[in-house]
């Protein structure tokens, strides 16, 4: 089926009063969850209502779910100068833990998405150790990725990348994609035995401008900063482009294709994830780092179903 555009009116403000809901997972039972900022996560009701629940503290970002429904949460903690561990919660008993708050005497400042592989490897970006993350744009590569095996040892398992964000896998687990924000573009990794990375590649071409420091401002239509990303089940990878107000898509020819772009900024604004939720995995829902709200629509295509909605 192809990716036909979906237009910005065609969204649903949800989840009102929010605040930066970066990401949001759908559960296989339909319960939808999005980061907030003033607490561990918040649940979306059906009728656009959310409830807040666990404790306040740092910045969480992406969040993701395991198959015992317990929400991974990647906390993006340099937004508030605060740590940026890798942590749980879980809806059912409201237990609230760090997993992960540094990896081979590295600590995590900036752990931005969490993504569960089907032999259970959490693997997980940190973003960058500049002194606040606005510095980081300016294509340092201090970012790496990271895994925590189901044994409980962790590693690096890929370094020296430029703002390293969201992630998705392929269908098959065998690939692990990675958005490099401040490269405006997107690396491909092959996934090893044992919890490992091969070497990273770029996948699909760049995908738009950078702003180059001293110029003047760039139209920020054609900035390419690349956020969130995921898969859908016939092999296209979303990639959200918040500073563009924009989603893309990169077909499995490595073409890109337009699917969102409000120009106006007015409803599509800093698109930073999409997710794929609803009995067909074509109702599609858009996180944001800078809209007090989270969009709700409907999908051309279904997304790939995630370890937790298998």
């Amino acid at each position: 089926m192809p990716l036909t555009p979906i237009p910005a009116e065609a969204f649903t403000r949800i989840a009102v009063g929010i605040d930066r809901p970066e990401d949001v997972v759908v559960s296989r039972d339909g319960r939808v969850f999005a980061s907030d900022h003033q607490c561990a996560v918040a649940e979306i009701f059906a009728d656009g209502s959310f409830k807040r629940m666990g404790p306040r503290g740092g910045a969480p970002n992406g969040i993701n779910m395991d198959p015992q429904g317990r929400i991974l949460i990647a906390n993006f903690g340099i937004y508030d100068r605060e740590e940026g561990p890798l942590q749980r919660f879980d809806p059912a008993t409201g237990k609230h833990e760090t997993l992960l708050a540094e990896v081979q005497g590295k600590r995590l400042t900036s752990a931005n998405y969490p993504v569960m592989d089907r032999d259970g490897n959490i693997w997980c970006a940190n973003s960058t150790h500049a002194e606040t993350w606005p510095q980081a744009l300016d294509g340092r590569t201090d970012g790496f990725i990271f895994v925590l095996r189901p044994d409980g040892s962790s590693s690096i398992v890929a370094e020296g990348l430029k703002f390293p964000n969201g992630m998705a896998l392929s269908a098959d687990h065998r690939t692990l994609y990675c958005a490099q924000t401040s490269g405006a573009d997107v690396m491909a990794f092959d996934i090893q035995s044992g919890g490992q990375l091969g070497p990273g590649r770029r996948y699909g071409p760049q995908l738009g401008a950078l702003q180059e420091a001293g110029a003047p401002p760039a139209d920020p239509h054609s900035l390419g900063y690349t956020d969130g990303v995921g898969m859908d089940a016939e092999g296209n990878l979303w990639v959200c482009l918040p500073a563009a107000d924009k989603v893309v898509a990169i077909t499995p020819r490595l073409e890109v294709v337009t699917v969102i772009h409000d120009l106006g900024g007015e409803m599509v604004n800093h698109p930073t994830n999409v997710t794929w939720g609803g009995p067909d995995l074509k109702d599609l829902y858009i996180g944001s780092i800078r809209a007090g709200y989270v969009l709700k629509g409907r999908s051309p295509v279904a997304g790939l179903p995630l370890i937790h909605q298998s």
